[in-house]
């Protein structure tokens, strides 16, 4: 791969996307990527969009990452899950002074990161560091990661005889850490509906150090200047990546249905889809959903964007909306697939059809929390003046 398209992702995800199609069936049945594939997507940046350029790395804006999953993830819908949890993650090298991020990561940059954010497991503070161990769930992408980042319980004591640490209103404190992936183990937990290349396993810590300049709090300011690392928009910004995969399976989607129509009819007669009305209509009907979502998305982003770039001192309300477009994306790219789906009748439901893929994929995709209903209440409670219930608005 030519320093060209490492240093464009989206230039680099639309160049593997061949390779990526021709290993769909080693991810399904595997669980996981490649070796080359991962060597690819280390080269083009496409795990570690958003680390600061302080340390060598590409400090990807949001547009551009979210162009660079949307392309990986319309060859395959794992491939750009796992690069929108790892690009997401990534962020948190901010946390970490440039000095310390220099030397734990080295040069040149390769950070390939898996993590949960999710507190599952201890930490106790002894000096100098953390004493962490236990198990973490959900974790996308553990076997071609060589970076982990969990978020612990901070606990007093030791053994069966520990208390948690509390802040000043009474909750748990956590803290982020910044352990090796050969610290821990991984578990074959995941087997799932779809996403199943992700091989989101558990991870497991017998008992690992964790010194304390690799740790950082999860909603502190962080060490290192700009506006992709703006605390109040972290959120929505590594959220945009899960809907940039959503609307690119979906839009994967489509182009899988339009060849399907214009090329076969169905188990009972050999006239076209395409020329059949309902499909007709589907098309049209999908084709809206896809591009209403996206323009949404893109608008809200690129506004949130565009005020931190200025340093706008409230950047809340454009939050709101990202956060709105990001669940709006992830559901209606549900709901546009699953037109497709039952469109195509019979045809959709064998493996050999692409289309059975993005719909397992995308049906899994959607139960992550950015795509979740309960964010429609959020927000609506922002817009009535009142507390929202979910953290990050």
């Amino acid at each position: 791969m030519t320093d060209s398209i490492t240093n464009d992702p989206v230039a680099a995800a639309t160049e593997l996307a061949p390779q990526i199609r021709a290993a769909r069936e080693y991810i399904q049945s595997e669980c996981a990527f490649p070796s080359r594939l991962v060597e690819g997507m280390a080269q083009g940046n496409l795990f570690q969009l958003y680390v600061p350029k302080s340390i060598g790395g590409p400090e990807t804006d949001p547009i551009t990452a979210f162009r660079a999953v949307e392309e990986l993830s319309k060859a395959d819908g794992s491939v750009g899950w796992c690069a929108a949890v790892a690009g997401a993650i990534s962020m948190y090298a901010a946390w970490v002074p440039a000095k310390v991020g220099l030397e734990l990561f080295g040069q040149p940059l390769d950070i390939r990161a898996a993590g949960s954010f999710r507190p599952t497991a201890d930490a106790r503070k002894i000096d100098g560091g953390y004493k962490i161990g236990g198990r973490w769930n959900y974790v996308s992408g553990s076997d071609h990661a060589n970076w982990l980042v969990l978020n612990c319980n901070i606990v007093n004591g030791d053994g069966q005889f520990t208390t948690p640490v509390l802040d000043t209103q009474g909750n748990p404190v956590t803290r982020l850490m910044i352990v090796p992936r050969s610290a821990a183990v991984v578990e074959r937990t995941w087997s799932t509906l779809g996403m199943r290349g992700t091989g989101s396993n558990d991870v497991v810590i017998e008992e690992a150090f964790v010194a304390d300049e690799h740790t950082c709090l999860l909603y502190d300011p962080p060490t290192i200047d700009g506006p992709l690392y703006d605390r109040r928009t972290v959120s929505a910004i590594s959220w945009t990546l899960m809907a940039a995969n959503a609307l690119g399976m979906a839009r994967g989607a489509m182009d899988t249905f339009v060849h399907l129509a214009t090329s076969s009819g169905t188990t009972t007669t050999p006239v076209l889809m395409r020329d059949r009305t309902a499909v007709q209509t589907t098309v049209g009907e999908a084709e809206a959903i896809i591009g209403a979502a996206r323009a949404y998305v893109l608008d809200s982003v690129g506004s949130m964007w565009e005020a931190a770039c200025q340093a706008i001192t409230d950047p809340g309300p454009r939050v709101l909306h990202t956060r709105l477009a990001i669940t709006h994306a992830m559901r209606e790219s549900v709901r546009a697939v699953d037109l497709l789906y039952y469109a195509a009748g019979t045809n959709a439901i064998h493996e050999s059809n692409e289309l059975e893929l993005y719909f397992r994929d995308l049906h899994t995709a959607g139960q992550h929390i950015a795509g979740l209903h309960s964010n429609f209440e959020y927000g609506g409670q922002v817009l009535l003046g009142l507390p929202p219930g979910g953290s990050g608005w």
